[in-house]
């Protein structure tokens, strides 16, 4: 069965130097880009993992060696992320999103990518990544077969293992059958079409992708961790400002960096409306009994 499609569906896998997604980087990144005519283009990138601060090659952690296959000889040559950002931009165009386990691990490592380019090279990004349905194809996976992505090909593919898996092609390739396979097992279950797919496992709406800010009932982010756990970031930032540099200054992900720096360009712009609002009505009757109580009337 193929997929429902209004607009094109991303499938991406990336291979990385290690796990930590504010430090590590990416060295592998494939994209299988499905179109809502069923036609299906692949391109797969090789990085050389980039330290912008220290200005050098980052070395691939033994582990992810082992599980990737990738050296540091073999990236060296290679391009640095933000020498092709603006054809990784130009290739995720208006697309929804989909992976394997994404949510949680490629889709955060590529938004911090784009906020490392932004922040380094002082370029404009042109993408918000927060603004697309992410279909996270484990989510499902796990929602309806409470189990890696080898498992899940070959139990929805036919029973066979798939040829080289951990390279990024291989898997991104694997997912988008896995997804097929997903849709007809479970097609009296689910909706075939991207919202809903998205949708599955009632995932907390996240505004950051560490899951630090969380969106409540209302719509307002939520602060998730810490002291402060549970409070909203507009309460926050009208009770202690400081939190927000301390975010800034802290061990935080850029993209959360950024999503907490949003917040406070608004809740200051909010602020100064309501300071000038102030300051052009005329004074209320409790704030002229204020300034009276004040004012002897006596000069010296």
């Amino acid at each position: 069965m193929e997929l429902s499609l209004t607009r094109p569906l991303l499938f991406f896998d990336i291979e990385s130097t290690g796990l930590n997604i504010a430090t590590d980087c990416i060295a592998e990144l494939s994209f299988v880009k499905v179109f809502p005519d069923g036609e299906q283009r692949i391109k797969t990138w090789r990085f050389k993992p980039w330290d912008y601060a220290a200005g050098r090659q980052h070395p691939i952690h033994p582990a992810a060696s082992a599980v990737n296959g990738l050296k540091d000889e073999d990236l060296q040559g290679e391009p640095r992320f933000c020498d092709k950002v603006d054809e990784v931009i130009e290739w995720i165009g208006d697309s929804d999103l989909a992976g394997f386990n994404s949510a949680k691990f490629d889709l955060p490592m590529l938004a911090e990518e784009f906020e490392r380019v932004r922040k380094w090279t002082g370029r404009e990004i042109p993408i918000n990544l927060h603004d697309r349905y992410m279909v996270d194809v484990q989510t499902i996976y796990h929602y309806f077969e409470p189990r890696n992505l080898r498992a899940a090909y070959r139990f929805y593919c036919g029973g066979e293992d798939f040829e080289n898996a951990h390279t990024a092609e291989a898997d991104t390739v694997a997912t988008l059958e896995v997804l097929k396979g997903q849709i007809r097992k479970y097609g009296d279950s689910i909706k075939n079409d991207v919202p809903s797919l998205s949708a599955i496992g009632g995932r907390s709406k996240t505004v950051d992708y560490a899951g630090r800010l969380i969106l409540g009932e209302n719509g307002e982010a939520v602060i998730s961790f810490g002291k402060h756990k549970g409070r909203t970031a507009r309460e926050v930032y009208f009770a202690e400002p400081s939190y927000f540099a301390w975010i800034e200054s802290g061990e935080f992900t850029l993209d959360t960096k950024r999503q907490f720096a949003l917040l406070k360009e608004k809740f200051d712009a909010e602020k100064k409306r309501a300071d000038a609002e102030k300051q052009s009505r005329p004074a209320s009757e409790e704030e002229l009994r204020s300034l009276a109580g004040k004012w002897s009337g006596k000069l010296f």
